[in-house]
């Protein structure tokens, strides 16, 4: 995900580098752009993940996305859980994997990933979640458990 990040960042700061030279120097809306695209997915950035005993907090840059335990059926740990998957809706690497998707195995989902390596399944009754915490074994034995944590 890091190295999609500074894609994205090389990638705009290329592009503004290209069009200054080709658009006879309007830099001024060159460095909107690049300003919108770094600013409009910086703020869903997943900074970890928090369990209590009725729901799973997302940290994002500003605000925690919360998400209720009451339906969760298990927590699987399933590394590489969004291989092959297409995007729906949604932010497909740049500070993080988030949004809809779907692939063969885990049809519809939401996802919330930083590592793709480390991904955690959460099935619930009405939805698939993909997480990513930093120590994915934990995370899902806590989710299964049902002991609150701080698992990244």
């Amino acid at each position: 995900m890091r190295i999609a990040s500074w894609g994205i960042v090389a990638f705009c700061v290329m592009a503004t580098a290209a069009l200054f030279f080709f658009a006879e120097g309007r830099l001024a809306w060159n460095v909107v752009w690049l300003v919108l695209v770094v600013a409009g997915a910086a703020p869903f950035t997943i900074r970890g993940y928090t369990i209590n005993e009725n729901e799973i907090g997302v940290r994002r840059l500003f605000w925690t996305t919360r998400i209720k335990r009451d339906q969760l059926i298990r927590a699987e740990v399933m590394p590489n859980a969004m291989r092959g998957s297409l995007r729906t809706c949604g932010n497909g690497g740049a500070f993080s994997f988030t949004g809809w998707y779907w692939n063969k195995a885990l049809r519809s989902y939401r996802a919330f990933v930083t590592h793709q390596r480390n991904t955690v399944v959460l099935w619930f009754a009405n939805k698939t979640i993909v997480m990513s915490p930093d120590d994915p074994e934990r995370f899902a034995e806590d989710l299964n458990g049902k002991e609150p944590s701080d698992a990244g």
